[in-house]
């Protein structure tokens, strides 16, 4: 059952280590500027992203929903992004499109007013999969409207999907697909840890999407995740061995930004201020953290809100040793690309 495999999904997440083997922003490094010529106080962290505007360049990314506990889940992320004028995302809606009993889960969203809201349904299910009709542009309304979202996350898992015991495989036509649906809803693309190519940037873009989610190696593997769950052994070594599988997120961010003009997102082992500020160097226009915000729900003694403050104080510390007075000045400050990550933007 979906609601099981959310769940499996989330225990897994908080109980087991999941992230990618590398974490390639320790590749990146700035050069420190002695005298910053501004002041802090003067620092403006904002930023305009989708006609909306931020606090600062972050995004609650999607995570959960869809079985009992998620709502509450959502309701405290979804409270966090209002009060501090954060776009948020939920996770998955498949659920509860095909079961309304699961659907309170996502609709306390639509209690709070954070400045982007975004909805999330599944690339490979966009298609006839076996004994599966495709979902169709009216699922795709319905599920903005059940949180009262401005855009609709369509997210491209296949690599999870191929792994997983109940994974749907079929994959021919779903272009089309995503064009029809962002022909008529308000629509970007997200990877879920396997990054974004050049080739893969322009064909999304040229299908009509208004923005593009990296969601790039780094982070949260979910070959890994369905490692923990699968019972036979030989998927169980096939998901292992491609627990690394995908373009480093700051190897994608480069692809992209140097090939489409929509704006990117940039997910994937994201957890600190000084790795939003790296994202934002390289030409993400905000940063979607997940990982880091699971922890926060999870912990004691430490709210979302404390997390995402110091994550935010961070990041305006960075640009102060850069001296960045605005968000734009980043992609001026001088870095340099060390590692395996060097190989990759090469």
């Amino acid at each position: 059952m979906i609601e099981s495999r959310k769940e499996d999904h989330l225990n897994i997440c908080l109980n087991k280590d999941v992230d990618a083997r590398k974490n390639y922003w320790e590749d990146i490094e700035f050069y420190h500027r002695s005298a910053p010529e501004v002041d802090f106080e003067d620092i403006d962290e904002s930023v305009d992203f989708l006609g909306e505007k931020l606090d600062a360049p972050l995004m609650i990314a999607g995570m959960t929903g869809g079985y009992s506990g998620a709502g509450e889940f959502n309701k405290r992320l979804a409270s966090t992004a209002e009060k501090m004028n954060l776009a948020f995302g939920v996770g998955s809606q498949r659920a509860a499109l095909e079961n309304k009993d699961l659907r309170e889960s996502y609709q306390v969203v639509s209690e709070y007013e954070p400045p982007l809201v975004f909805g999330n349904i599944g690339a490979p299910q966009l298609i006839k999969q076996d004994g599966e009709p495709p979902l169709t542009v009216r699922d795709a309304k319905e599920a903005l409207d059940m949180i009262d979202g401005d855009y609709l996350a369509i997210h491209f898992n296949y690599l999870q999907e191929v792994v997983q015991p109940e994974g749907d495989l079929r994959a021919k036509g779903v272009i089309d697909a995503l064009k029809d649906i962002s022909s008529d809803v308000p629509t970007i693309v997200k990877e879920t840890g396997a990054g974004v190519s050049t080739e893969m940037a322009l064909t999304f873009q040229d299908a009509g999407v208004d923005a593009i989610d990296v969601g790039g190696r780094g982070g949260t593997s979910f070959s890994a995740v369905e490692h923990y769950r699968n019972k036979e052994s030989k998927m169980k070594k096939i998901s292992k061995d491609l627990w690394d599988w995908g373009i480093p997120t700051p190897a994608s961010i480069v692809q992209c930004r140097g090939s489409v003009s929509v704006p990117l997102i940039a997910t994937g082992g994201i957890r600190n201020g000084i790795q939003v500020a790296k994202a934002i160097a390289l030409g993400a226009d905000i940063v979607g953290i997940a990982g880091g915000v699971l922890d926060a729900l999870d912990k004691d003694g430490v709210t979302v809100e404390q997390y995402l403050e110091r994550v935010i104080h961070e990041f305006k510390t960075v640009m102060f040793l850069l001296g960045c007075k605005e968000i734009e000045d980043l992609l001026q400050a001088k870095k340099v690309i060390t590692g395996d990550l060097k190989g990759w933007i090469k």
